[in-house]
């Protein structure tokens, strides 16, 4: 039987590539997606048509009624999720000052209560078989914090404290709770960067360069894969060198 994993941001980005790479190793991959219809059917056309068993569902990860609407569909399908990844997000740059509460909320619900949303949604079923993995995405800003991105900063290390305190919770029903940080990664969330920023990144990151998505893919699927069994309660930065 297949071994099922579960996306959440998966229609662009680091979420894309975990979608292509856990069903390239052979797993059946949901991913969910919020507002990108036509780039959430073309991932999962492009897949599909390439013989790979992948499937997208429209979400609002930040939302309990849709979250659960979505995962009941889910397990009267799949039956069981084996594999979580939550890597939904959004980031919002400029001084505290001049954000709004609203602008607050909105990073805080989709980079961090969806963690707790989706986590909530599989555990019973993940508890029930004393199985499962659920890999959450930061970044090493939630490790050291960045100027004029408090909230994504913040939020960031609530998945990391999360992550941990839930990992010491679940783990005696064999479920293992990891994190992944990301340093600065080849997405459409740092295009907004400019090749001057870029640059400057570069030359203080050891390695000389910015990561790419595949590059957290990969170690996505390390993390999910029996190879990593006895690795629970973890943050493994995926940075270059840029925190050490």
């Amino acid at each position: 039987m297949r071994r099922v994993a579960l996306v959440s941001g998966g229609s662009r980005g680091i979420g894309a590539s975990c979608v292509r790479v856990l069903a390239e190793s052979g797993y059946s991959v949901v991913f969910l997606y919020h507002l990108s219809d036509s780039r959430a059917a073309d991932l999962a056309r492009d897949l599909t048509s390439s013989g790979l068993d992948v499937s997208a569902r429209k979400c609002d990860v930040q939302d309990p009624s849709d979250v659960g609407r979505v995962l009941s569909e889910l397990l009267d399908t799949y039956r069981h999720i084996d594999v979580l990844v939550n890597n939904a997000g959004i980031a919002w740059t400029g001084l505290l000052t001049d954000m709004s509460v609203a602008e607050w909320d909105a990073v805080m619900n989709t980079d961090l209560r969806s963690v707790f949303l989706l986590s909530k949604a599989v555990l019973p079923g993940m508890i029930s078989r004393r199985s499962g993995c659920i890999i959450n995405i930061s970044s090493m800003w939630g490790q050291t914090g960045a100027s004029c991105e408090v909230a994504y900063s913040a939020a960031k290390a609530g998945v990391i404290g999360f992550t941990k305190a839930l990992a010491a919770e679940v783990g005696p029903s064999g479920i293992r709770v990891n994190c992944v940080a990301p340093g600065v990664i080849d997405t459409e969330m740092n295009s907004r960067l400019s090749a001057e920023d870029i640059r400057a990144l570069e030359d203080e990151t050891p390695l000389g360069r910015v990561g790419t998505p595949d590059e957290i893919a990969k170690t996505v699927l390390f993390l999910a894969d029996p190879a990593s069994s006895f690795i629970t309660g973890q943050v493994i930065g995926v940075n270059g060198g840029f925190v050490l």
